[in-house]
């Protein structure tokens, strides 16, 4: 487990010495330089292949180019050793992603009808490939292979989107493809090892409940149609993420801490929705809809949306903000108690965040709500405290 320390206080203390504490420092700060240095070298790969492909606009024109671009990486790879490393992986996935990316947009634009499919079985041949490759420690770097293995993942799950698209497939479907895309990219940065790829599982997971955001002229926003169900969906996930991340080893624990956190996020996310708007259980998924059909009027929407309401389980904002608010109080302490920065980073953030937009959308004119609240707040922190000793006393 990673855990945050005060070296000089620990040197002080007489638990480190000062030759320890210097290697920690210098460990801390190479692995904090390596994340810059692989951030940008990424977002100089991927901005100079798309730059290119739309510079150069021409199919044959962007093969050549690829082709080339992918045999002189190589080449540098083989023979240029250590100090020319990066230039030859940055070569050499420039050209992969000028080939891959070149053809789809041919694809797309050529052959528009079978596009979906080609791209859908093309990119399980090329995904397997690297994976074979990664796992064999094949070919030429890991760096190389794992990204390969990663453009290959996204051509297929594009393939998958675009055959959706094309069919108008609609419902269900759609929410399994989700899931599968999820779990699909969460397994795919497992084997590659780079958490950031396993993170963004958690966005098509989100969307099998049409949770998501959007944006339009000075605003970005955050919605989510099922609050009460999505909180539910996530809270599965973080609880199973959680136990995965003490059973299993680190290699794939620091993988289930990254999308836990994350899943909270989202979940927290969901539960500030609520407090604002309160929920309809169920209103988008199997009730009316957020919109009415077009051979409806309003007044005929409306009665059935409050026929709706009468049969199933709806939450007052109300209801929302103090059961989020206890939760949260619940979540900081035991999150601080098992040593999880991440999960108590994130509910303290939010906790800041229900307490300001609750100032301003609920309580901004009564007083008396601060006064039971602050002093509600003394004994439960006073509670906390008595059962952290209790705690720590039966441990040692």
């Amino acid at each position: 487990m990673h855990a945050i320390a005060d070296t000089k206080s620990l040197v002080a203390d007489g638990v480190i010495d000062a030759r320890q504490a210097r290697e920690i420092e210098v460990r801390a700060r190479e692995t904090m330089v390596a994340l810059a240095i692989n951030a940008i070298l990424c977002f100089g790969i991927v901005a100079a292949t798309a730059g290119l492909i739309f510079w150069l606009a021409n199919a044959a024109s962007v093969a050549v180019f690829g082709g080339l671009a992918l045999t002189g990486g190589l080449l540098v790879l083989a023979r240029g050793g250590e100090m020319y490393r990066m230039f030859g992986n940055a070569a050499a996935l420039i050209g992969a992603g000028m080939l891959i990316g070149g053809a789809v947009f041919e694809l797309i634009d050529k052959y528009e009808a079978s596009a979906g499919w080609v791209m859908l079985f093309a990119g399980v041949i090329v995904a397997v490939a690297g994976a074979v490759a990664l796992w064999r420690g094949a070919w030429t770097t890991h760096f190389v292979t794992g990204a390969i293995f990663l453009m290959g993942v996204a051509l297929h799950l594009g393939g998958c989107g675009l055959v959706m698209v094309q069919n108008e497939v609609s419902g269900l479907p759609v929410a399994m493809l989700y899931l599968y895309a999820s779990l699909l990219i969460a397994g795919a940065g497992v084997l590659t090892d780079v958490r950031l790829v396993t993170a963004l599982a958690i966005a098509p997971f989100a969307q099998m409940l049409d949770t998501g955001t959007a944006y339009f002229h000075a605003a970005y926003v955050f919605y989510s149609p099922e609050p009460t169900l999505s909180i539910l969906q996530m809270g599965v996930m973080v609880l199973l993420l959680i136990w995965a991340k003490n059973v299993w080893p680190e290699r794939y624990a620091r993988h289930a801490r990254v999308l836990s956190v994350l899943g909270f996020i989202v979940a927290s996310l969901c539960a500030l929705v609520g407090s604002l708007w309160g929920d309809v259980v169920g209103e988008t998924m199997w009730g009316p809809g957020r919109f009415s059909d077009p051979d409806q009027t309003w007044e005929e929407y409306e009665a059935i949306r409050e026929a709706f309401r009468e049969s199933t389980l709806v939450i007052s904002h109300h209801v929302y903000s103090v059961v989020w608010a206890v939760v949260l109080a619940g979540v900081i302490y035991v999150a601080a108690m098992r040593a999880n920065r991440g999960i108590f980073n994130a509910a303290m953030t939010f906790a800041g965040i229900h307490a300001y937009t609750q100032l301003f959308e609920s309580f901004g004119d009564e007083p008396l709500a601060y006064v039971i609240g602050g002093l509600a707040a003394i004994p439960l922190a006073w509670g906390m405290w008595r059962l952290n000793g209790w705690i720590t006393a039966r441990q040692g």
